[in-house]
């Protein structure tokens, strides 16, 4: 999942511009004064529990951002947008069927790199095997992949929903892990019992610093049945970037190297022992280079997340 550009891209433009005092295009890689530009720390990985595979903690999301259908200078972002995420570490793309054209331009635009070097996620909304299988055999054929690193389950709804045809799918090798997702509240339920009946690989939530509800049952849930966690609209829909408008970075925030927004916003998720990997949405390189920072060196831990949440909440 991602957000929309229209409102979070702008949005986060403007906070930058207003709390760091630049034009926000020279926000441009999010490392540190301190440390040379060619020798960046390395970003985070974190093990898959089911089976010990380690994925850069920073992701993509597509859900808005690649739903185009022109080329020119917005693809040619998107390229480099892909392109820069490999380069620096990361892996993990986060996709859907129902995401408009974004899964013909990612397989447009993953079409040249080493599939080694891509850790590929797209969802269905369809779980049983006949209407499921109709749409995956498009997203395939649409990605221009022969196999998907994970298959999920899209904005699971009833808790008797079965990942029988995932599983299916899966000993045919057409997609490694296999998960669920939700970001809507009243499914939350649905979700929770199916994360236990059907122990699935991963989990996708919506879940950010200013909407914190699935920290009460589904993230314990998820930590419980071993699912990795990737968290869904990790800047709820721009809403965090909106609170903090005018506003600098807290101070203390450097003591686990947060220097901007994004990185405050997205090491807060990534500070939380179940999440295994957040996955921001962006056409801009800028954007995705800082949010890649937020990746490496330290994260918040239990007490620094909590001063975290004061903060936000009295904003």
């Amino acid at each position: 999942m991602s957000t929309n550009p229209l409102t979070s891209e702008a949005s986060r433009r403007q906070v930058l511009h207003a709390a760091l005092g630049i034009a926000a295009g020279s926000l441009v890689n999010g490392t540190r004064p301190v440390r040379a530009e060619s020798d960046p720390p390395a970003l985070t990985a974190r093990a898959i529990p089911h089976t010990g595979e380690r994925i850069p903690v920073i992701g993509l999301g597509t859900a808005n951002e690649f739903q185009i259908q022109q080329q020119g200078e917005k693809k040619a972002n998107l390229k480099k947008v892909v392109d820069d995420l490999i380069a620096q570490g990361g892996k993990l793309i986060d996709t859907a069927s129902s995401y408009g054209s974004a899964e013909s331009v990612l397989g447009e635009l993953l079409s040249d790199q080493d599939r080694a070097k891509v850790f590929l996620a797209t969802k269905l909304e369809n779980g049983d095997a006949k209407a499921g299988s109709v749409e995956f055999k498009r997203s395939l054929e649409r990605l221009r992949y022969k196999q998907v690193d994970l298959l999920q389950l899209h904005n699971v709804q009833d808790p008797r929903q079965s990942l029988a045809a995932f599983r299916d799918w899966k000993s045919q090798g057409l997609c490694r892990y296999i998960g669920i997702t939700t970001t809507f509240k009243q499914d939350f339920d649905a979700a929770e019992a199916i994360l236990r009946t059907e122990k699935p690989d991963f989990f996708q939530v919506d879940y950010s610093l200013g909407d914190r509800e699935a920290e009460k049952r589904l993230l314990p849930a998820a930590a419980e049945v071993g699912a990795a966690v990737l968290t869904a609209l990790p800047f709820g829909r721009s809403s965090v970037f909106a609170a903090v408008r005018g506003k600098s970075v807290p101070e203390w925030a450097r003591e686990f190297d947060a220097t901007t927004w994004p990185q405050f916003f997205l090491k807060f998720l990534l500070g939380h022992p179940a999440v295994t990997a957040v996955i921001p949405g962006t056409t801009n390189p800028a954007h995705l280079a800082d949010n890649i920072s937020a990746g490496r060196d330290r994260f918040p831990d239990a007490g620094q997340r909590k001063e975290m949440i004061k903060f936000f909440d009295a904003l």
